[in-house]
């Protein structure tokens, strides 16, 4: 591949899929707002721009065959600030990559996007949209966003589900967690499959707990190798009992499921900042 843009590159996640990128094209354009993202790698260059600008949008997918479009308002809050980065964002990303002939979207989607659907239910990725958020909303967005686009304009994309990729700090990261590596892994395999046309894959590691079934998109060839299990005796050992009335603790978007729409969902988590630096 001669030409990859990575959107969202100064976020947690971003910062751990820049260098492996760089392996898998001539060229890696990495975009964010940010002024810049610090020391760059070999064959990788960096342009700022707004995911709400469709000029910016045509600027940095210029000459690109794919895009990882990591980039979004990664929490929670009122509509008014989810619309332009991650709404409009995501149609000036499709639009753009369709107008400019780019083969696939790798899409950053969220368990977020089918978060109000109860733990107890094994969901696959053939489960209905039921956002737990305007934030899991902006994700259904985007899925049906690459539908319509694959169903009219034949414009490839995988939408990855990620549940929790962060360092395991609770009960529910015991399923629902992907490792850097796993997630390394996943977006390798969304680039380099043959055909995807529309796809959804959850992003999550190989956990004995993990709550949702992959088996539909085996053609992936995704095999995550890490498994939370082993952080579950020190996990278990200090947490409180499950609340059975809170739908936090009962469906899959845990706190996201739980909080009034427009507040913040990561405020009531505990994730680590490990951004890789460079």
């Amino acid at each position: 591949m001669k030409k990859l843009v990575l959107t969202g590159a100064a976020g947690r996640l971003g910062s751990y899929l820049r260098e492996p990128l760089t392996q898998l094209c001539d060229e890696l354009v990495s975009t964010d707002i940010a002024d810049d993202i610090g020391t760059l790698y070999a064959g990788e260059s960096y342009m700022s721009g707004d995911l709400a600008s469709m000029d910016d949008m045509m600027r940095v997918l210029d000459g690109a065959d794919m895009v990882v479009h990591m980039g979004a308002y990664a929490d929670e809050g009122p509509f008014e600030k989810l619309l332009g980065p991650n709404f409009v964002g995501a149609y000036n990303i499709w639009e753009a990559s369709h107008r400019l002939g780019l083969k696939r979207v790798i899409y950053g989607s969220s368990i977020h996007a089918v978060g109000m659907h109860p733990k107890s239910d094994f969901i696959d990725t053939n489960v209905a949209h039921r956002p737990d958020t305007f934030y899991g909303l902006a994700k259904c967005f985007a899925e049906d966003l690459g539908s319509l686009y694959w169903d009219k304009h034949g414009l490839e994309s995988v939408h990855m589900r990620i549940l929790s990729c962060a360092q395991v700090t609770s009960p529910r990261a015991l399923g629902s967690w992907l490792s850097y590596d796993d997630l390394i892994q996943l977006v390798t395999r969304c680039i380099d499959s043959p055909t995807v046309g529309f796809s959804v894959v959850y992003g999550v590691s190989d956990n004995d707990r993990a709550p949702v079934d992959n088996s539909q998109v085996n053609f992936l060839g995704y095999r995550p190798k890490d498994n939370a299990e082993q952080f579950a005796a020190d996990i278990l050992a200090n947490a409180e009992p499950a609340n059975p009335q809170d739908v936090g603790d009962m469906c899959h978007g845990g706190p996201f499921a739980s909080v009034a729409l427009g507040n913040s969902g990561m405020a009531t988590m505990d994730i680590v900042d490990d951004t890789k630096k460079t």
